[in-house]
């Protein structure tokens, strides 16, 4: 299919495990049984988390398992401009504001109130988004805070979304299920759902592969899409690997390193062979839906 790129978008804040290896050979394959290109890009801005160091693990583990990209591995630290830009164009046209609450706040607030639940949790209540403009501005210059999509503001501007998943189909966005996400953290130049939906239109990404896990995320990303004029890439969400206690494979929980199963002299190529045909190690098993 001429055109078409996928990438793999790890971050070097922890070493890659099985997960991450499930989700990169998906990808790749994609990628070339389709004819088309697959992307590295390293997610290296996530504040004091990233690990330089680990870079060079995440591309030796990809080779291990019998990876190739195409071209040089991409680096989101190198695209620093191209979000405090994206952000000032969104801030300047009233859809983005500063916030200054802690965590502690927010929750002694949805204590107080409970919070509608989204899909990664509580959402914000808004306690920021309405703050008169000299308040805010002198809060700016002496206050650490994040940055704020103003869903509902923004969703009136761009009108009806949809996006489609080649499993589950056409989808009508619906990022209000998020609330006013953050879209600048405290300690990062971008959050995710910024930096992912930028950097997957300045590569060309024709197809973005990642787990279920992410489903959900599409509803901002397709928001933002709109608000920055950008191109609706097709999604595929695919399963996820789970342990033994049936929950999902990360790094949080200690999952096992691909580096260890390396330095063992487990062949890589044939760990990607098995994970492409469903034989998985012992205790390792694909989610149910």
């Amino acid at each position: 299919m001429p055109g078409l790129t996928t990438r793999f978008a790890p971050s070097p804040n922890g070493e890659l495990h099985l997960g991450h290896a499930f989700a990169a050979i998906t990808a790749h394959d994609f990628a070339r049984r389709n004819k088309g290109a697959f992307l590295l890009r390293i997610e290296d801005i996530d504040g004091t988390r990233s690990r330089p160091e680990l870079v060079q693990g995440i591309i030796d583990d990809l080779q291990w398992l019998g990876l190739g990209w195409d071209g040089e591995p991409l680096f989101q630290s190198q695209r620093i401009a191209r979000y405090d830009a994206a952000l000032h164009r969104l801030a300047d046209a009233g859809l983005a504001y500063p916030c200054f609450c802690t965590r502690s706040q927010i929750a002694a607030a949805q204590a107080h109130k409970p919070a509608a639940t989204g899909p990664d949790g509580p959402v914000y209540p808004g306690t920021c988004r309405d703050l008169p403009a000299g308040e805010r501005q002198r809060r700016r210059e002496a206050e650490p805070h994040c940055w704020r999509l103003d869903t509902a503001r923004a969703m009136d501007r761009a009108g009806p979304l949809y996006w489609c998943d080649l499993d589950a189909g056409e989808q009508l966005a619906r990022p209000g299920l998020f609330g006013d996400v953050i879209i600048a953290r405290k300690d990062a130049p971008a959050s995710y759902h910024l930096a992912a939906t930028l950097d997957d239109a300045a590569d060309g990404i024709s197809h973005v592969v990642r787990g279920r896990d992410l489903f959900a995320a599409t509803h901002v990303h397709r928001l933002l899409q709109a608000l920055f004029g950008l191109p609706t890439p097709l999604y595929l969400h695919h399963a996820l690997l789970a342990g033994p206690d049936g929950r999902k494979l990360s790094k949080s929980l200690g999952s096992a390193a691909l580096s260890v199963l390396r330095r063992a002299g487990v062949n890589g190529r044939d760990l990607a062979d098995d994970i492409r045909n469903n034989r998985l190690p012992a205790g390792i098993s694909v989610m149910a839906d």
